[in-house]
């Protein structure tokens, strides 16, 4: 017995749901978690998902920008949403599932982007993200994250030199600056959170999940970066068999996210 868990920026939920709907006919994962949904809660296609299997559902929307959602094929109990920053922005949910292990609470995030410049004293919006994970760092200092618990969603930082198409020439870039970078490797280490892909795609390999809608070809330039991630804690870590990054859904219709789904094995 095994348990799938995905991963999607999907850039509106309602415009694009038919993509959404064959990629869950085709892969059947048991969790998808979204982020970027941009509607209300109202307004997420309940019935759709449910038509489609996925009749366990968390949504913590917000109109017109941010949001994410978990669909579930199997029982999601004990709903939660967090707000960071008292900003007022839908960027947490996350739910309860009986895996084959035990009990996994699953965290789905939308962490800030960040703007532009890299540069906290003139740019709010990356000072924004500079608090978001600071604040997220001390709640993950709490013991219910000592085991049993598994993150995902759009991070908005590449950490690695093989996360980017170009380390030296991203390295001013937001989402691969030496602060985000390293405040996030701290962020794993001190938690020893598994980055769940990477246990599978070794460093040495490059991979992206996202490409600029800027890029005319994007699959010929390959300009992409890896801002979505999977982590676990180190007792869910050991159970997970595979990561499949599909690299191709940024190509599957005319106006595709801009990011692909990642979806991670456990058993």
């Amino acid at each position: 017995m095994s348990i799938s868990v995905a991963t999607w920026n999907i850039n509106s939920v309602r415009l694009r749901l038919p993509m959404v709907q064959d990629f869950l006919a085709d892969h059947r994962p048991d969790i998808l978690c979204l982020q970027e949904i941009k509607c209300q809660n109202d307004q997420f296609p309940t019935k759709a998902f449910e038509k489609s299997g996925y009749q366990y559902q968390a949504v913590n929307g917000q109109k017109s920008y941010h949001g994410v959602a978990i669909v579930s094929r199997i029982p999601l109990q004990d709903h939660q949403a967090r707000e960071f920053c008292q900003m007022g922005d839908a960027r947490h949910i996350s739910g309860v599932v009986e895996a084959p292990f035990g009990k996994t609470r699953i965290h789905n995030f939308y962490i800030p982007a960040g703007g532009d410049e890299a540069n906290i004293e003139t740019n709010p919006k990356f000072k924004h993200k500079m608090d978001f994970l600071s604040e997220l760092q001390t709640w993950f200092d709490h013991k219910d994250f000592d085991a049993g618990q598994v993150i995902v969603g759009d991070f908005n930082i590449a950490p690695h030199e093989n996360d980017v198409w170009s380390h030296k020439q991203l390295l001013k870039v937001v989402s691969h600056t030496p602060l985000e970078t390293q405040t996030l490797d701290a962020m794993q280490a001190r938690r020893d959170w598994v980055d769940v892909v990477r246990k599978h795609i070794p460093h040495e390999e490059r991979l992206y999940s996202w490409w600029s809608y800027r890029s005319k070809d994007w699959s010929v330039s390959n300009k992409g970066r890896r801002l979505d991630h999977i982590w676990s804690t180190p007792d869910v870590a050991k159970h997970s068999t595979e990561t499949i990054v599909f690299r191709d859904a940024r190509g599957w219709t005319e106006k595709p996210s801009d990011h692909v789904p990642i979806i991670s094995r456990f058993g």
